[in-house]
């Protein structure tokens, strides 16, 4: 009988899914629902918690415009000249530092790192990472006090 991964897991594979389907996400456009249901069908969910995919998923695309307000907070520019992996990386982290209080933002930013050196190019975490550090006192004003 195996073992049921943590929820640490299940929600570090639930960014992951959705780091990955916010980058196909870029590509085609798809409803978020048709995006959901078919990531659902086609990946294995019982390492990932679907129900925390589903609210990062339904949360960056339907807070797109304050994401991107946010995010040109920082940026040094065009969000067009940022990759899709890091983009995809930058959303859900800063979608996860507006609405979920309850995940520390030193959570949320090693997360973010950990995923863009996986999918990312070699230096990707770092530009990630830069972007990050400028938001989180900004959006979590609470925990730098």
């Amino acid at each position: 009988m195996s073992k049921k991964p943590s929820r640490q897991v299940l929600r570090h594979n639930a960014r992951r899914y959705a780091l990955q389907a916010l980058y196909q996400w870029h590509y085609t456009q798809d409803p978020y629902a048709v995006l959901i249901s078919d990531w659902k069908i086609e990946h294995d969910f019982s390492v990932a918690d679907p129900e925390y995919f589903t609210i990062l998923i339904e949360g960056v695309i339907t807070n797109l415009a304050e994401i991107q307000t946010q995010l040109m907070i920082p940026l040094n520019r065009k969000i067009s000249d940022i990759t899709p992996i890091e983009l995809a990386a930058l959303q859900v982290a800063i979608y996860e530092l507006i609405h979920r209080l309850d995940v520390p933002y030193k959570v949320v930013i090693n997360e973010a790192l950990e995923l863009t050196k996986e999918f990312g190019s070699d230096q990707s975490f770092k530009f990630v990472n830069g972007v990050l550090d400028k938001l989180a006192p900004i959006l979590r004003k609470t925990e730098f006090s």
